[in-house]
């Protein structure tokens, strides 16, 4: 085997005057067509986990072996071949953007650590690849040892890139609109400092990881239903859009030819200042490990204080979710599975919003239910849904977050207040208050039933702890069932009942 490959090494070597790159020349439509592999990237492992119902695992198996069959064609060719290497980029956006997944979701691995790890990994990637090749320029490829270097750092640029991704747009709750905002104004950034003199490698490999996380924003902004701020395209419709878009590209830089880097030219690298690289990068890690760090520690202290400080478990905060279940049970059970899927977009939302705050508490138990979540929407959502094997995942997944949300009852709870307690109750009725001001009493009356059933629910522990704000609040939330229900409800009355209701639920929940 390893005579082989020297001996390969040894005919690209001798060849390396004839040979053309095996990458493309970075061109506008280098980054257009990087930023859409990754957007699909993010859809189209989504289309295949939930709504054809493979599952995480399953999904990884087959995006592995099908990105390792490509990349053994990107190695057999001699040169660049456009739909090749694309294929090949778009298979490792979704392959590395699972292997992060699946550190988080089924071994339980915290994203802190996944980032910590791939960072480590793409540094040594770097760190080896330089002192082995003297460059790391993507545009002298064009040997067997220096392609194997590149695709490893581009398979750690997607790792990293998803565990920085999620870590801050969900674990941090920063969503992936602000998140892919924030990306946009850093690479600006980079571009900017490109043009005064920073390094083109340093600037190209810092943009080429911040791209993933743009990409998955836009992939979720696109993919997302309405109700979670999303167009609601849904993944089907923005993987076909985006691989059309992908597939016209490719077809064009095939005719056109204008992404094919010429014979090799290092002399640029070579004669470049070597200790002003070396000052620019220590100086780039730097300033990314300070803002990285610093905005985690405020962004997770900020988590912090909203959260109860005294609340050490899950217990009494997951009774939306489970109601939300339960009302899917229904439907699966009703064989009202397009009633089932709109539930399943709630909680998919619910769960994502509320992610920051619960985990906090308790990420271990966060990540065991958030495991079942993934499976009750994959079930759910799949393109032909079973009813059994969707009625099995939301019972195995209620089970859990029942367990979860009755663990207060086996301690003794700290808490002398309702603070911090009321949060979903202040949700519930702030989404009535924009029903009633819809005129959309209908759904106003389905969140009151709602309302009335976790409040009910709620009483013993709620009464427990505070009696006196407890009464208080029961007799506002009486008077907004009241108005909500009236047989003719007067949008004015309904108005004023939940604005009065609000203010002494924040008070308490303050």
């Amino acid at each position: 085997m390893n005579g082989n490959l020297a001996g390969l090494e040894q005919t690209y070597s001798g060849q390396r005057r004839k040979i053309l790159s095996k990458v493309p020349e970075v061109t506008i439509f280098f980054w257009i067509i990087k930023v859409l592999c990754t957007t699909v990237g993010e859809t189209f492992a989504d289309f295949l986990n939930f709504n054809l119902g493979f599952g995480l695992m399953n999904t990884t198996i087959i995006m592995g072996v099908a990105f390792f069959i490509v990349l053994f064609l990107q190695f057999s060719v001699r040169k660049y071949v456009p739909g090749i290497y694309w294929l090949t980029v778009v298979l490792i956006s979704v392959f590395g953007t699972l292997v992060t997944d699946n550190m988080t979701d089924n071994m339980g691995i915290r994203l802190e650590v996944s980032t910590i790890v791939f960072s480590v990994l793409l540094g040594l990637t770097f760190l080896f690849w330089y002192l082995s090749e003297k460059t790391l320029s993507i545009h002298s490829i064009y040997t067997i040892k220096r392609e194997v270097f590149y695709w490893l750092t581009i398979l750690f640029t997607f790792a990293l890139g998803t565990a920085v991704g999620d870590l801050y747009s969900e674990q941090l709750g920063f969503g992936y609109l602000k998140t892919g905002l924030t990306v946009i104004v850093i690479i600006a950034c980079i571009f900017l400092a490109w043009k005064m003199k920073l390094d083109g490698i340093l600037a190209f490999w810092i943009a080429y990881i911040l791209t993933r996380p743009l990409g998955a924003s836009l992939g979720d902004y696109l993919s997302q239903p309405k109700a979670n701020g999303g167009l609601g395209l849904g993944t089907t419709v923005t993987s076909v859009i985006f691989l059309l878009a992908i597939l016209l590209i490719i077809i064009y830089l095939a005719v056109s030819k204008i992404d094919i880097t010429a014979t090799r030219n290092e002399t640029v690298e070579k004669n470049g200042n070597k200790k002003n690289v070396l000052v620019q990068t220590i100086a780039a890690l730097c300033i990314f490990l300070v803002l990285g760090v610093g905005s985690y520690i405020w962004r997770s202290n900020y988590i912090a204080s909203q959260s109860n400080t005294a609340q050490t478990t899950l217990a009494g905060q997951l009774q939306g979710f489970i109601k939300i279940e339960n009302d899917m049970l229904k439907a699966v059970n009703s064989n009202d599975l397009s009633t089932a899927k709109k539930d399943a977009d709630k909680l998919e939302h619910d769960w994502d919003a509320a992610e920051p705050k619960l985990r906090a508490i308790d990420g271990t138990t966060w990540t065991k239910i958030d495991g079942t979540i993934d499976v009750v929407l994959s079930s759910v959502r799949s393109s032909s849904p079973d009813v059994n094997k969707s009625k099995s995942a939301l019972k195995d997944s209620l089970k859990v977050l029942d367990g979860a949300n009755k663990s207060a009852s086996n301690s003794t709870s700290s808490a002398t207040t309702l603070s911090r307690q009321l949060t979903d109750f202040v949700k519930i009725e702030n989404d009535m208050l924009k029903a009633v001001n819809s005129n959309d009493f209908s759904t106003a009356k389905k969140d009151a039933d709602d309302l009335e059933h976790q409040w009910d629910t709620q009483e013993p522990r709620l009464r427990a702890i505070d009696g006196t704000t407890w009464t208080k609040i029961d007799g506002t939330i009486d008077v907004v069932l009241a108005s909500i229900r009236s047989s003719n409800p007067e949008a004015s009355k309904c108005k004023s009942a939940l604005n009065h209701s609000l203010s002494v639920i924040n008070a308490a929940n303050k």
